[in-house]
């Protein structure tokens, strides 16, 4: 058996919880399809997510069901925290067929389990759960009332336990791990996927106490003019002189996630590089000064705008959200986000990562933070210089 990694009695403290909130929406079966919030409920660890899997959780006091393909289903019974028997598998015959689905064999097995007229909730809006999955389930189920069931794990998953935060807490120092490892390799010359072979190992075991996961979102490293754009991947392309480089990196311990960008000069800054990461490492101090409980997404965005403003300078985009538990291909939790018009109010236990990326006319830089709100602010949970690096 893998270690737990959290204690038994926290995962039905979540299962209590959670059917608070499928009460308040009258939901006697939520089907719990993204793959974070399916390792949160029942520890089931596995790269097994590009098959359709899914944990049912029913309105009952009693364990979930995890189901996926039937080969994976030993890696539930080594992972999760149920009895073997609430650990199943779909026969191999309706994998990647063109006449059965997975969810054809899931919703008979709803049905014989006598949940076929629940009032049925799903998350439809998760990465790995396809219309066509959504379908055979609902067509499977003709007799079922379907309700929206998107958001409810994530909005519970938004406040952190002590236990949670101290694996954020490790994952900070493989963020750390990762930058110090850029700033050690990158030289004009070398090649963009040489600095990210050491980054990758950084994150996987930048400490000799833990492992570090593979993080939801790969490491960006952005050179030169391809700064201009925030999510280009890394090729063969060699690092040139006087370029500035944004950093997007993050770290991963069972699968919490902190993330931290910065900004490495190689040579000679032109003054324009300087001038707005100034503006910018002077929002973020704005940004930690403000953050406490009780005020919104909104108004810490607002409390950034309010410095960059004097500068001249805007940001369209949103300058961060809510991190956490997290599996590719995203590391976001989708709740809080730091933009105008979002209404969430911080309490203690959010985690946000504040990302003020920068992408200008042939160029770029970026600083971040993983945030810890606590009772009274809060807390960066990487510690590392904001300056830019000139090497």
């Amino acid at each position: 058996m893998v270690p737990l990694p959290f204690a038994k009695s926290e995962y039905l403290d979540r299962l209590k919880r959670l059917r608070a909130r499928m009460a308040e929406r009258g939901i006697e079966l939520l089907v719990v399809t993204d793959v974070a919030n399916q390792n949160w409920l029942t520890a089931y660890d596995g790269w097994s997510f590009y098959t359709p899997q899914v944990v049912l959780v029913p309105i009952e006091d009693e364990e979930p069901l995890w189901i996926g393909r039937a080969m994976d289903a030993a890696g539930g019974k080594l992972t999760a925290w149920m009895d073997p028997s609430r650990v199943l598998g779909f026969p191999e015959s309706y994998v990647q067929q063109t006449d059965r689905h997975p969810l054809d064999w899931i919703a008979a097995h709803v049905r014989e389990r006598g949940w076929g007229k629940r009032r049925i909730g799903v998350e439809t809006e998760s990465y790995y759960y396809s219309p066509k999955a959504h379908a055979r389930l609902q067509a499977g189920l003709p007799e079922a009332t379907w309700l929206d069931g998107d958001l409810i794990v994530n909005w519970l998953r938004a406040v952190k336990s002590p236990a949670e935060i101290a694996y954020m807490r490790k994952a900070a120092r493989l963020a750390e791990a990762a930058v110090r490892a850029a700033y050690d390799v990158i030289v004009p010359g070398l090649r963009e996927c040489d600095a990210i072979a050491r980054i990758v190992a950084a994150e996987v075991a930048g400490s000799p106490d833990f492992a570090g996961d593979i993080t939801a979102l790969p490491p960006t490293i952005l050179g030169g003019e391809n700064a201009t754009a925030p999510h280009i991947m890394w090729s063969d392309r060699r690092f040139g002189r006087d370029e500035t480089v944004a950093l997007e990196l993050a770290g991963a311990c069972r699968h919490y996630t902190a993330g931290l960008a910065r900004t490495l000069q190689l040579g000679k800054p032109a003054p324009k590089v300087l001038d707005v990461a100034e503006a910018v490492i002077e929002g973020m101090a704005a940004v930690v000064d403000f953050v406490r409980p009780g005020v919104t997404g909104e108004a810490v965005e607002g409390a950034w705008r309010k410095v960059i403003e004097r500068d001249g300078l805007k940001k369209e985009s949103r300058i961060g959200y809510a991190i956490g538990l997290a599996y590719p291909p995203d590391w976001g939790e989708h709740t809080i986000s730091l933009r105008p018009g979002d209404k969430s109010v911080l309490e203690p236990g959010n985690t946000v990562h504040c990302i003020l990326g920068m992408w200008m006319d042939g160029w770029g830089m970026e600083v971040s933070e993983t945030i810890l709100v606590t009772q009274a602010g809060c807390e960066c949970l990487t510690s590392f210089p904001r300056d830019v690096h000139r090497k």
